[in-house]
């Protein structure tokens, strides 16, 4: 007979799988080890979650909502000014690549990992794509806002620097980042003419 699953089960498999799936990468953790510091059994992982597939979906939605909300607390911290908004977004993934273990962003590490996803049904990309595309968006937006001669081109410059302060946080020490995410901000200003 299937045991019960205890209260907060599925919580704790995903918090832990999440844990691990950011420190070392999807690709380099088994089920075996999430049940192992789950400390649940494999029945109970396959209850909640009936493959890996719907495990790291679930972990990149968690991620893309946690992500979606400091965006979005971010921009309403500047007001409604277009130009404080973009260097306030800038600003939100310095603090955030600059914080003790950053290894960058979830969403581009799993798609590095798995640079051939994007088939049909392949949810965990499909998460990531999606989470990529909706700040891409929130860029477009607030240029758009600004009314500049390019926006294109500036949309694209922005996308670059937060693209940056992603990638250096995944290879460079504590002060190079820390330096990295000042100077993002200070070429934002000078961009958006802030």
């Amino acid at each position: 007979m299937a045991r019960t699953p205890a209260p907060g089960t599925r919580e704790r498999i995903l918090t832990t799988a999440s844990r691990l799936f950011y420190a070392h990468g999807v690709r380099a953790i088994g089920m075996n080890r999430i049940i192992a510091e789950a400390g649940t059994g494999k029945n109970l992982l396959y209850q909640h979650f009936t493959t890996k597939d719907d495990l790291v979906a679930d972990y990149l939605t968690r991620v893309r909502e946690r992500r979606s909300d400091a965006i979005r607390r971010a921009l309403d911290a500047a007001g409604d000014d277009p130009r404080a908004r973009l260097v306030a977004l800038v600003a939100e993934i310095g603090d955030l690549v600059t914080r003790t273990g950053s290894r960058g962003c979830t969403f581009r590490n799993y798609l590095v990992e798995f640079p051939d996803d994007g088939t049909a049904g392949d949810a965990p990309a499909a998460v990531a794509r999606g989470h990529l595309a909706d700040v891409r968006a929130v860029v477009e937006r607030l240029v758009g806002e600004l009314g500049a001669d390019d926006p294109d081109r500036l949309t694209g410059e922005l996308c670059l620097i937060t693209d940056g302060l992603f990638m250096q946080a995944a290879h460079r020490d504590a002060a190079d980042v820390r330096r990295g995410a000042d100077a993002a901000v200070a070429l934002t200003r000078r961009l958006v003419g802030a």
